[in-house]
């Protein structure tokens, strides 16, 4: 979402879509093939205008690309029907989409609103839990506990440094915490 942010696509609707399609796939894989969708269609209005089978084809090397595409479109016109093309930075009107949950929500709101809010991942929950910071069962507890904690100029940025850092050495299984 970050890479994305400096490459260009900065706009609330860009950023949401690039989530969604980040969902369960690599990053290695989320950036490419929302620049390919994007090389397409950048706008919910270019968007809606997409068969749904085309944006699967343009995703389809993302996980459960079947699904994200529909979803894609849905969101693309409720976004120019509703909003006139404009996703507010509001977390319960993306929360209203389908397939997008908290963890979308607040990096949107973070990384195109400059909205502070902690977006825990599996990456951010897993550290601050192993480090003590937080004693928390979810993701999705692990936000609102670190928001109540964490000093609110590190909300964005701790998902920018425990990604990568969750990653590569603090990993889920075989963690090389000794390096």
């Amino acid at each position: 979402m970050f890479e994305l942010y400096d490459s260009g696509y900065t706009t609330p609707f860009e950023q949401l879509i690039a989530c969604l399609i980040s969902i369960r796939t690599l990053d290695e894989t989320t950036v490419p093939v929302a620049e390919a969708l994007f090389a397409r269609a950048r706008t919910p209005r270019a968007i809606a205008a997409l068969e749904t089978s085309e944006i699967d084809h343009l995703i389809r090397t993302s996980s459960f690309h079947e699904r994200k595409a529909g979803q894609i479109r849905d969101i693309a016109r409720q976004v120019e029907e509703s909003y006139a093309g404009e996703l507010p930075c509001d977390a319960e009107t993306m929360m209203g989409f389908a397939g997008v949950g908290l963890k979308c929500a607040n990096l949107v709101l973070g990384i195109a609103c400059g909205v502070p809010r902690v977006s825990a991942d599996v990456h951010v929950d897993r550290i601050t839990n192993r480090w003590g910071y937080v004693q928390t069962r979810s993701p999705e507890e692990t936000s609102r506990s670190l928001e109540e904690k964490l000093p609110q100029k590190y909300w964005v940025e701790i998902n920018r440094l425990c990604v990568p850092f969750g990653k590569h050495i603090c990993t889920g299984r075989l963690p090389k915490c000794s390096t």
